[in-house]
Parts: structure tokens; C-alpha cells; sequence
């Protein structure tokens, strides 16, 4: 027993074999003595060679377990335990914890180490290396994974560094264009702060011009009269004479020939800002829609449906001072007004009823009616009675079917022409909303804008503001349709054109 013993003996450590291999010359020794025993030779630059026969060995092998030799050491043994645990932690944990042998081979189905009495049992059918084997194939990988964790990190530090320097980049890009807009808004409100000034200062000037002028009228025609007095207290001091003097003393007196002097005042100061108007028109609009709808764009907030049915009800922004009105029906009942239709103005086609709230365009012609001054002679419109001067107001308006157009106009719009010009909209003073069947459209000075959307809309609300310049219709449901933008200057007046078989109602709720 003695001599199978030390057989199974390493002549290194001189204990049982842990985990033996066999070198070239054919002697054995625990795999982890020989690695020790060559390092330590290989520190005085000795080569390495058999420490029982010292036959050279011309390079360290990949050790391999003596399996025959292994399965020896673990046999039971009378002089010791059955198993040296070469007095270590790193020895035990290659121990199987069940039948506490060593573990010399690796299951690639189980993925776990095993001895060899669990590679005969338990994994017989399995795929099963030699442990050490295994342990120099994961070492590949975990270089592999090493080497690719660094290149990763090469790379993210390299993308950290040129994000790093993108974001100084994009702070002094947005800063820039920051500072850009900022100075572009201040240039435009410092110009439109001096054009408002020299606007006004020539407004000034004309009113007093114009007052300058009526009071040197009015001083002449106050002459004028005191001179009318005196030849008429002249005439009636003749009726105290004689027959024979009163002949002769009428004769003398003539009447007073005066210069023709007009007493109204016609500044023309509004043809003379026509130009003004249409300039605030065009850059009231440019604020308040397309600058809103880039803003609005640039944010992405337009994804879906057009540009006028997404933006938000009564979205205006009538003045710097006015708050904005809140939306939907509710938000609208606030200004709401009571209008009816003027019968001096109403077209000879158009038949009124319902207390003068709903006008009709007869299909049997054109009806008698008595001549007025500002009857729409050729033109099949109808006036309200009402006009707005200030403040902010809404109406709605129920349309039979699309073919008419609705709006405002100044009392000035031509009444007895024939042609496009009485039309609403077809001149410098009207706007309105045109409906047919196909599209909707805005008009103004003779200008169509087509709108996004549909037309059939059955009822149409308006809403002026008269100090902020705007004027606004909504459709069904409340959907925006459009806004006009523009610096009123005088009384406004709603105002419709029917078509044939068209009806149009004043809404009262």
C-alpha cells in the first residue's frame, strides 16, 4: 500500500497528486508545483527541466491532466484522507462538492464544472473539455471582451469630447442668433415707434391745418353775414320813407355779392394714409398670423390639419394692452350684439321679415321699392342698421346654402353703380368672407385670399375689434376660418351680399 502510495506522490510537495500532469521526460507532479518550481528557476534565468531527471525542456507545455493518474489519487487511502487538499482555498474550491473529488472537466451543457465520477454519471451524453481547457478559451474571450470594452470606451470618450464640443458650438450659434432676432425686434419696434411718430405729428399737422382753414372760412362767412345784416337793416329802413323816396332810395341799394364760401371740412386726410393703412395692414398681419404660424411651425406644433383649423379660437392679438379672449361659444357671449337689417338699403331683390332679422333674395325678380339714397341700386346687398365705431363686438349669421358673402363696410361703399366695385370687398372700403360651394375665400380692395377648410358652413360668426384692427370669422363649431387686419378709421357697418335663393338670418342667441 505504502508503495502505491508514494507512487501517487509528487516529488515536489511530496503529498497525493492535486490535479497531476505529465511533462515530456514522463514524470508527473502537481500541476500547480511544476508552475511554481519553473518560476522560480526561471527568476535566475534557468530554462525550464524535469526536477527528477533534469532532462531541458525547450519550452513550458500546455499542461494537461493525467486523467489515469488523477482517478489513482483519488482512491481511498489507509495512511491518510482520500483526497490531499494541497492546503489551500483555491485547492477546495476544485473539489466537487458532492463526491468531493477534483474537478477536471467542464459540461458545455450544464455550463459547470465537474469530476469525474459526475462526467460518468450525470453528464455521460453530454459535451464535456478538459477544465483547464476551457479556462484558456474563456481567457481568449475575456481578452477579446477586453480589448472590444476598451475600444468602446475609445470611442465613447471620443463622442463625449466632440458632444462636449458641439454643445460650446450650439451655445454660441443659439447665442448668436438669439442676439440676431433681438436686435432685428428692437430695430423693428424702434421704426415702427418713430414711423407711428411721424405719422401722428402729420395727422397734427393736417388737423390743424384743416381747423386753420375752416376757422379763416368761418371768420369770412361771419363777415359775410354782418354784412347781409346791415343791407337788410338798410331794406328795412326804406319801408319808413315816402313813396317818392323809398322809389329812389331803393334803387341805390344792391343786394351784397359774396364769394361762395363752403362750410364743411374735407382735410382728404384719408386718401392721404390710404398708403399708411395698407402698409399697417399688411404688417399687422404679418405679427399676428404668419410670424405666429412660423413660430408655431418651428416648435412643431402644426403636424396635423390645416395651419387655420388648428390655430387656437379667438387666438388674436388685437392690441399690446388687450387681453386675449377666451375661447369657444362662452368666451364669445361676452360681446355679442343685436343686430338688424336696414330696409333703405336693402337691394329690390331682397325680401326682409322676421322684424327685419332675415333677408331673402326672391327668385321672382326684382320688387318695387321706393327710391332712397342708400338703397342698393344693382348690387343684391342689405346694410344693418347698426355700426360700430369702438369696442369689440360679435354676430353670427345663419346662411341658408353657400353663395353669398358676408362682412363690413364703411358707410362711404357706392351704392348706384353698376359693377363689382359696390361689392363687398371688391373695394378699399369693405371686407367679407365669400362662400360657394367649392371654397372659401377673403376679400378686400378687389384681393382674393382662398382659405383652407371646407365651405359649408351653415352658420357664421364674426367678431370685431375695432381698436386692435382685426376682424375674425368662425365656422361651425367655432373653427376659425380667417382674420383681417387693418386700422379702421370710420364707422362700420356689417353688411351681406345674398345670392339668388339665399336666405341670410341674424342669430339673437
Amino acid at each position: 500500500m505504502e508503495s502505491q502510495s508514494s507512487n501517487l506522490t509528487c516529488a515536489i510537495c511530496l503529498e497525493r497528486f492535486c490535479i497531476p500532469v505529465t511533462i515530456l521526460c514522463g514524470h508527473s507532479f502537481c500541476q500547480k508545483c511544476i508552475t511554481a518550481h519553473w518560476d522560480t528557476k526561471s527568476k535566475s534565468n534557468i530554462g525550464p527541466c524535469c526536477p527528477i531527471c533534469n532532462e531541458k525542456i525547450d519550452s513550458r507545455p500546455n499542461f494537461k491532466c493525467n486523467v489515469a493518474l488523477s482517478h489513482l489519487a483519488q482512491a481511498p487511502n489507509t495512511t491518510g484522507p482520500s483526497y490531499r487538499e494541497c492546503g489551500s482555498e483555491e485547492a477546495e474550491s476544485m473539489l466537487c462538492d458532492r463526491h468531493k473529488k477534483p474537478l477536471i472537466y467542464y459540461c458545455t451543457k450544464d455550463k459547470m464544472s465537474v469530476c469525474c465520477e459526475c462526467a460518468i454519471s450525470e453528464c455521460a451524453k453530454h459535451d464535456k473539455v478538459l477544465l483547464e481547457t476551457e479556462k484558456q478559451n474563456q481567457k481568449l474571450l475575456l481578452q477579446q471582451k477586453k480589448e472590444e470594452v476598451g475600444k468602446l470606451i475609445e470611442e465613447t470618450e471620443e463622442s463625449i469630447n466632440i458632444l462636449a464640443e458641439n454643445i460650446n458650438k450650439a451655445k454660441e450659434t443659439l447665442q448668436q442668433t438669439s442676439s440676431r432676432v433681438t436686435a432685428r425686434f428692437s430695430t423693428l419696434i424702434k421704426v415702427l415707434v418713430d414711423q407711428q411718430k411721424a405719422t401722428e405729428h402729420f395727422i397734427e399737422e393736417q388737423k390743424e391745418a384743416a381747423i386753420s382753414e375752416a376757422q379763416a372760412r368761418l371768420a369770412e362767412l361771419e363777415t359775410s353775414a354782418e354784412t347781409l345784416r346791415v343791407s337788410q337793416a338798410q331794406i328795412a329802413a326804406l319801408h319808413n320813407l315816402s313813396d317818392t323816396d323809398l322809389i329812389k332810395e331803393s334803387m341805390l341799394i344792391e343786394v351784397p355779392h359774396l364769394k361762395k364760401t363752403s362750410s364743411d371740412i374735407t382735410p382728404n386726410l384719408q386718401d392721404r394714409l390710404n398708403g399708411v393703412t395698407e402698409v399697417l395692414t399688411r404688417v399687422s398681419k404679418l405679427v399676428v398670423e404668419d410670424l405666429d404660424r412660423a413660430v408655431c411651425t418651428a416648435v412643431g406644433h402644426d403636424k396635423e390639419g390645416s395651419p387655420q383649423e388648428k390655430r387656437p379660437i379667438l387666438a388674436v392679438v388685437p392690441r399690446p394692452a388687450a387681453a386675449c379672449y377666451p375661447g369657444g361659444k362662452e368666451g364669445l357671449s361676452e360681446y355679442r350684439c343685436s343686430l338688424t337689417f336696414d330696409p333703405h338699403t336693402a337691394n329690390g331683390n331682397l325680401f326682409l321679415s322676421q322684424e327685419n332679422r332675415r333677408a331673402e333674395h326672391l327668385t321672382s325678380g326684382l320688387r318695387p321699392v321706393v327710391e332712397h339714397e342708400a338703397r342698393f341700386d344693382h348690387t343684391w346687398q342689405v346694410l344693418c342698421i347698426q355700426g360700430f365705431q369702438h369696442g369689440q363686438h360679435y354676430w353670427e349669421l345663419e346662411v341658408s346654402k353657400p353663395w353669398a358673402c358676408l362682412g363690413v363696410t364703411y358707410n362711404t361703399i357706392p351704392r348706384k353703380e353698376k359693377g363689382k366695385r359696390c361689392m363687398l370687398g371688391m373695394n378699399e372700403l369693405s371686407w367679407s368672407l365669400q362662400l360657394d360651394e367649392e371654397q372659401l375665400s377673403a376679400w378686400h380692395n378687389g384681393r382674393k385670399e382662398t382659405l383652407a377648410g371646407h365651405s359649408q358652413h351653415s352658420r357664421i360668426g364674426m367678431l370685431l375689434d375695432y381698436e386692435g384692427g382685426t376682424l375674425t370669422f368662425y365656422g361651425d363649431g367655432h373653427v376659425r376660418l380667417h382674420a383681417f387686419h387693418c386700422a379702421f378709421t370710420q364707422e362700420l357697418f356689417p353688411a351681406c351680399w345674398i345670392g339668388e335663393g339665399v336666405s341670410i338670418t341674424l342669430c339673437s342667441t
